[in-house]
Protein backbone atom coordinates (compact mmCIF):
# COMPACT_ATOMS: atom_id res chain seq x y z
CA UNK A 1 0.00 0.00 0.00
CA UNK A 2 0.94 3.70 -1.31
CA UNK A 3 2.58 6.28 1.57
CA UNK A 4 -0.60 8.43 1.76
CA UNK A 5 0.59 12.08 1.02
CA UNK A 6 -2.12 15.07 1.23
CA UNK A 7 -2.05 17.62 -1.84
CA UNK A 8 -3.90 21.39 -0.82
CA UNK A 9 -4.39 23.03 -3.01
CA UNK A 10 -5.57 26.64 -1.80
CA UNK A 11 -7.76 28.96 -3.83
CA UNK A 12 -8.95 32.79 -3.44
CA UNK A 13 -7.11 34.34 -0.40
CA UNK A 14 -5.23 31.04 0.37
CA UNK A 15 -1.70 31.89 -0.66
CA UNK A 16 -0.15 29.79 1.89
CA UNK A 17 -0.41 27.19 4.62
CA UNK A 18 1.24 28.48 7.84
CA UNK A 19 0.22 25.19 9.63
CA UNK A 20 3.22 23.35 7.29
CA UNK A 21 6.15 22.54 9.03
CA UNK A 22 9.39 21.73 7.74
CA UNK A 23 8.86 22.80 4.93
CA UNK A 24 11.05 23.06 1.40
CA UNK A 25 10.07 24.26 -2.22
CA UNK A 26 9.97 22.56 -5.51
CA UNK A 27 9.34 23.58 -8.92
CA UNK A 28 7.88 20.30 -10.81
CA UNK A 29 8.54 20.17 -14.25
CA UNK A 30 5.47 18.50 -16.36
CA UNK A 31 4.67 17.65 -20.07
CA UNK A 32 1.47 19.84 -19.85
CA UNK A 33 2.94 23.23 -18.91
CA UNK A 34 4.31 25.13 -16.11
CA UNK A 35 2.50 24.30 -12.15
CA UNK A 36 0.42 27.46 -11.11
CA UNK A 37 3.63 27.89 -8.57
CA UNK A 38 6.30 26.40 -6.63
CA UNK A 39 5.39 22.68 -5.11
CA UNK A 40 5.60 23.74 -0.85
CA UNK A 41 6.56 20.50 0.53
CA UNK A 42 5.80 19.71 4.52
CA UNK A 43 3.77 18.37 7.17
CA UNK A 44 0.76 19.23 8.98
CA UNK A 45 0.08 17.30 11.81
CA UNK A 46 1.31 13.70 11.67
CA UNK A 47 0.64 13.80 8.06
CA UNK A 48 3.11 14.39 4.64
CA UNK A 49 1.55 17.43 2.58
CA UNK A 50 2.32 19.24 -0.40
CA UNK A 51 0.90 22.52 -0.88
CA UNK A 52 -0.03 24.60 -4.24
CA UNK A 53 -1.56 27.94 -4.60
CA UNK A 54 -4.20 27.55 -7.33
CA UNK A 55 -3.90 30.64 -8.68
CA UNK A 56 -0.22 31.60 -8.07
CA UNK A 57 1.46 33.41 -5.60
CA UNK A 58 -0.12 37.41 -5.68
CA UNK A 59 -3.30 35.66 -7.63
CA UNK A 60 -1.78 35.79 -10.86
CA UNK A 61 -3.90 32.98 -12.97
CA UNK A 62 -7.44 34.05 -13.25
CA UNK A 63 -10.54 30.90 -13.44
CA UNK A 64 -9.92 30.11 -16.93
CA UNK A 65 -6.05 30.67 -17.57
CA UNK A 66 -4.94 28.48 -14.29
CA UNK A 67 -3.17 25.90 -16.02
CA UNK A 68 -5.00 22.73 -14.23
CA UNK A 69 -3.85 19.79 -16.55
CA UNK A 70 -0.38 20.97 -14.96
CA UNK A 71 -0.95 21.15 -11.51
CA UNK A 72 -2.32 18.14 -11.06
CA UNK A 73 -0.08 16.49 -12.69
CA UNK A 74 3.02 18.65 -10.70
CA UNK A 75 0.39 16.66 -7.25
CA UNK A 76 0.58 13.30 -9.32
CA UNK A 77 4.50 13.70 -10.00
CA UNK A 78 5.04 14.69 -6.29
CA UNK A 79 3.71 11.32 -4.98
CA UNK A 80 0.35 12.88 -3.68
CA UNK A 81 -1.93 10.23 -2.92
CA UNK A 82 -4.97 12.28 -2.26
CA UNK A 83 -6.06 16.01 -2.71
CA UNK A 84 -8.12 18.42 -0.15
CA UNK A 85 -8.73 21.65 -2.38
CA UNK A 86 -10.04 24.94 -0.54
CA UNK A 87 -11.71 27.57 -2.86
CA UNK A 88 -14.53 30.14 -2.61
CA UNK A 89 -18.06 30.14 -3.82
CA UNK A 90 -21.17 31.98 -3.43
CA UNK A 91 -24.07 30.37 -2.31
CA UNK A 92 -27.44 30.09 -3.72
CA UNK A 93 -29.64 28.82 -0.36
CA UNK A 94 -30.40 30.87 2.90
CA UNK A 95 -29.01 28.58 5.03
CA UNK A 96 -25.56 28.09 3.37
CA UNK A 97 -24.66 31.47 4.61
CA UNK A 98 -21.28 33.56 4.20
CA UNK A 99 -18.29 31.78 6.46
CA UNK A 100 -20.11 28.22 6.26
CA UNK A 101 -17.96 25.58 4.75
CA UNK A 102 -19.84 23.24 2.18
CA UNK A 103 -17.87 19.93 1.46
CA UNK A 104 -19.48 19.87 -2.38
CA UNK A 105 -20.22 15.79 -3.38
CA UNK A 106 -22.09 16.97 -6.91
CA UNK A 107 -20.80 19.25 -10.10
CA UNK A 108 -22.19 20.99 -12.84
CA UNK A 109 -19.79 21.81 -15.51
CA UNK A 110 -20.89 24.78 -17.40
CA UNK A 111 -17.47 25.64 -17.92
CA UNK A 112 -16.28 25.76 -21.56
CA UNK A 113 -12.73 27.23 -22.27
CA UNK A 114 -10.52 25.35 -20.54
CA UNK A 115 -9.06 21.78 -21.20
CA UNK A 116 -10.96 19.59 -18.78
CA UNK A 117 -8.90 16.37 -19.70
CA UNK A 118 -5.43 14.55 -19.95
CA UNK A 119 -7.00 11.95 -22.32
CA UNK A 120 -7.49 13.02 -26.61
CA UNK A 121 -6.81 12.09 -30.26
CA UNK A 122 -4.27 9.10 -29.78
CA UNK A 123 -5.73 8.04 -26.31
CA UNK A 124 -9.26 8.21 -25.49
CA UNK A 125 -10.07 7.11 -21.97
CA UNK A 126 -13.81 7.45 -20.34
CA UNK A 127 -13.81 7.81 -16.46
CA UNK A 128 -16.64 7.39 -14.43
CA UNK A 129 -17.74 10.50 -12.46
CA UNK A 130 -20.91 9.65 -10.60
CA UNK A 131 -19.46 10.49 -7.90
CA UNK A 132 -16.52 13.19 -8.18
CA UNK A 133 -15.53 13.90 -4.59
CA UNK A 134 -14.34 11.05 -1.92
CA UNK A 135 -16.51 10.42 0.75
CA UNK A 136 -13.78 9.49 3.00
CA UNK A 137 -12.18 12.63 2.53
CA UNK A 138 -15.40 14.41 3.50
CA UNK A 139 -16.11 12.61 5.98
CA UNK A 140 -12.27 13.41 8.13
CA UNK A 141 -13.02 16.94 6.91
CA UNK A 142 -16.51 17.13 8.12
CA UNK A 143 -15.14 15.72 11.35
CA UNK A 144 -12.42 17.77 12.01
CA UNK A 145 -15.15 21.02 11.33
CA UNK A 146 -17.24 19.59 14.06
CA UNK A 147 -13.89 18.90 16.44
CA UNK A 148 -13.39 22.79 15.62
CA UNK A 149 -16.65 23.79 15.94
CA UNK A 150 -16.87 25.36 12.40
CA UNK A 151 -19.66 25.85 10.87
CA UNK A 152 -19.86 23.03 7.77
CA UNK A 153 -22.25 21.19 5.97
CA UNK A 154 -21.02 17.51 4.56
CA UNK A 155 -22.82 17.17 1.06
CA UNK A 156 -24.08 19.64 -1.82
CA UNK A 157 -24.21 20.42 -5.29
CA UNK A 158 -21.41 23.30 -7.09
CA UNK A 159 -22.34 25.08 -10.67
CA UNK A 160 -18.78 25.07 -11.86
CA UNK A 161 -19.03 28.33 -13.92
CA UNK A 162 -16.24 29.58 -16.75
CA UNK A 163 -16.36 33.11 -15.44
CA UNK A 164 -14.29 35.62 -14.79
CA UNK A 165 -17.12 37.76 -14.29
CA UNK A 166 -19.75 36.79 -11.65
CA UNK A 167 -23.07 35.86 -12.35
CA UNK A 168 -25.91 37.93 -14.09
CA UNK A 169 -29.24 38.17 -12.16
CA UNK A 170 -30.79 36.12 -14.27
CA UNK A 171 -28.41 33.24 -14.57
CA UNK A 172 -27.63 33.23 -10.70
CA UNK A 173 -32.25 33.43 -10.40
CA UNK A 174 -32.06 30.18 -13.05
CA UNK A 175 -29.39 28.12 -10.95
CA UNK A 176 -31.20 28.70 -7.92
CA UNK A 177 -34.59 28.00 -9.12
CA UNK A 178 -32.76 24.23 -10.55
CA UNK A 179 -32.26 23.45 -6.83
CA UNK A 180 -28.32 23.90 -7.01
CA UNK A 181 -26.41 24.93 -3.71
CA UNK A 182 -23.43 26.67 -3.99
CA UNK A 183 -21.26 28.57 -7.02
CA UNK A 184 -17.60 28.49 -8.27
CA UNK A 185 -15.33 28.79 -10.80
CA UNK A 186 -12.58 26.06 -10.67
CA UNK A 187 -13.44 22.73 -8.35
CA UNK A 188 -15.35 20.82 -10.85
CA UNK A 189 -12.27 21.03 -13.68
CA UNK A 190 -9.74 20.00 -11.04
CA UNK A 191 -12.15 16.89 -9.87
CA UNK A 192 -12.59 15.92 -12.96
CA UNK A 193 -8.56 16.15 -13.78
CA UNK A 194 -8.02 14.48 -10.46
CA UNK A 195 -10.19 11.79 -10.86
CA UNK A 196 -7.79 10.70 -14.36
CA UNK A 197 -4.77 11.02 -12.48
CA UNK A 198 -6.60 8.66 -9.84
CA UNK A 199 -6.47 11.10 -6.95
CA UNK A 200 -9.00 11.46 -4.60
CA UNK A 201 -10.85 14.66 -4.31
CA UNK A 202 -12.49 16.72 -1.86
CA UNK A 203 -13.67 19.95 -2.28
CA UNK A 204 -14.67 22.47 0.70
CA UNK A 205 -16.28 25.18 -1.06
CA UNK A 206 -16.28 28.40 1.32
CA UNK A 207 -19.18 30.38 1.11
CA UNK A 208 -18.21 34.20 0.38
CA UNK A 209 -21.83 35.66 -0.31
CA UNK A 210 -25.58 34.88 -2.25
CA UNK A 211 -23.90 35.57 -5.56
CA UNK A 212 -26.46 38.47 -6.99
CA UNK A 213 -30.07 36.25 -6.56
CA UNK A 214 -30.52 37.63 -2.78
CA UNK A 215 -32.49 41.26 -2.76
CA UNK A 216 -30.76 41.94 0.40
CA UNK A 217 -27.69 41.68 -0.26
CA UNK A 218 -26.88 42.99 -3.72
CA UNK A 219 -24.49 42.04 -6.33
CA UNK A 220 -21.07 40.08 -5.32
CA UNK A 221 -18.02 42.36 -5.50
CA UNK A 222 -14.10 41.65 -5.20
CA UNK A 223 -14.37 43.46 -1.76
CA UNK A 224 -16.83 41.83 0.11
CA UNK A 225 -15.74 38.07 -1.17
CA UNK A 226 -11.97 38.72 0.46
CA UNK A 227 -13.35 40.09 3.45
CA UNK A 228 -15.24 36.65 3.83
CA UNK A 229 -11.98 35.30 2.91
CA UNK A 230 -9.84 36.59 5.50
CA UNK A 231 -12.00 36.00 7.76
CA UNK A 232 -11.93 32.11 7.00
CA UNK A 233 -8.06 32.01 6.62
CA UNK A 234 -7.40 30.70 10.04
CA UNK A 235 -10.60 28.42 10.40
CA UNK A 236 -9.44 26.85 7.13
CA UNK A 237 -5.61 25.74 9.07
CA UNK A 238 -6.81 24.87 11.62
CA UNK A 239 -9.69 22.36 9.72
CA UNK A 240 -6.80 21.10 7.90
CA UNK A 241 -4.86 21.12 10.48
CA UNK A 242 -7.24 18.67 12.48
CA UNK A 243 -8.01 16.68 9.83
CA UNK A 244 -4.73 15.86 9.06
CA UNK A 245 -3.87 15.24 12.76
CA UNK A 246 -4.22 11.72 12.23
CA UNK A 247 -4.33 10.78 8.91
CA UNK A 248 -3.23 7.43 8.08
CA UNK A 249 0.35 6.59 7.46
CA UNK A 250 -0.76 4.72 4.06
CA UNK A 251 -3.47 5.29 1.95
CA UNK A 252 -6.66 3.98 2.43
CA UNK A 253 -8.45 2.87 -0.83
CA UNK A 254 -11.30 5.55 -2.30
CA UNK A 255 -15.04 4.12 -1.57
CA UNK A 256 -15.86 5.86 -5.02
CA UNK A 257 -13.29 3.91 -6.55
CA UNK A 258 -11.36 7.29 -7.79
CA UNK A 259 -7.84 5.73 -6.99
CA UNK A 260 -8.35 2.81 -9.73
CA UNK A 261 -10.78 5.36 -12.01
CA UNK A 262 -8.71 3.80 -14.57
CA UNK A 263 -9.10 0.20 -14.54
CA UNK A 264 -10.90 -0.32 -18.18
CA UNK A 265 -11.68 3.41 -19.04
CA UNK A 266 -8.49 3.61 -21.51
CA UNK A 267 -10.67 3.10 -25.09
CA UNK A 268 -7.22 2.81 -27.71
CA UNK A 269 -6.36 -0.37 -28.76
CA UNK A 270 -2.36 -0.54 -27.63
CA UNK A 271 -1.30 -0.24 -31.13
CA UNK A 272 -3.57 2.43 -32.45
CA UNK A 273 -1.82 5.36 -29.27
CA UNK A 274 -0.23 8.23 -29.84
CA UNK A 275 3.68 7.97 -28.37
CA UNK A 276 3.94 11.73 -28.22
CA UNK A 277 0.69 11.73 -26.07
CA UNK A 278 1.37 8.48 -24.20
CA UNK A 279 4.77 10.24 -23.11
CA UNK A 280 2.94 13.12 -21.57
CA UNK A 281 0.58 10.52 -19.61
CA UNK A 282 3.42 8.89 -18.18
CA UNK A 283 2.76 9.62 -14.52
CA UNK A 284 -1.41 9.65 -15.02
CA UNK A 285 -1.58 6.33 -16.44
CA UNK A 286 1.66 4.40 -14.79
CA UNK A 287 -0.49 2.16 -12.61
CA UNK A 288 -3.37 1.33 -14.70
CA UNK A 289 -1.15 0.16 -17.95
CA UNK A 290 1.19 -1.46 -15.30
CA UNK A 291 -2.18 -3.49 -13.86
CA UNK A 292 -3.04 -4.14 -17.07
CA UNK A 293 -0.24 -5.94 -18.57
Amino acid sequence: MAKAIVGIIGGSGVYKLAGLTDVREQRVATPWGEPSGVLHFGRIGGAEAVFLARHGQGHRFSPSTINYRANIDALKRAGVTDVIAVSACGSFREELFPGLFVLVDQFEDRTFARQTSFFGAGCVAHVPMAHPTSPLLRARIAAAAAAEGIACRNGGSYLCMEGPQFSTLAESLAYKARGLDVIGMTAATEAKLAREAELPYAAVAMVTDYDCWHEEHGPVDVASVLRIVRLNAERVEALLTRALEDFPAEHEPCPSGADRALDGAIMTHPDARDPELMNKLEAIVARALAAAR
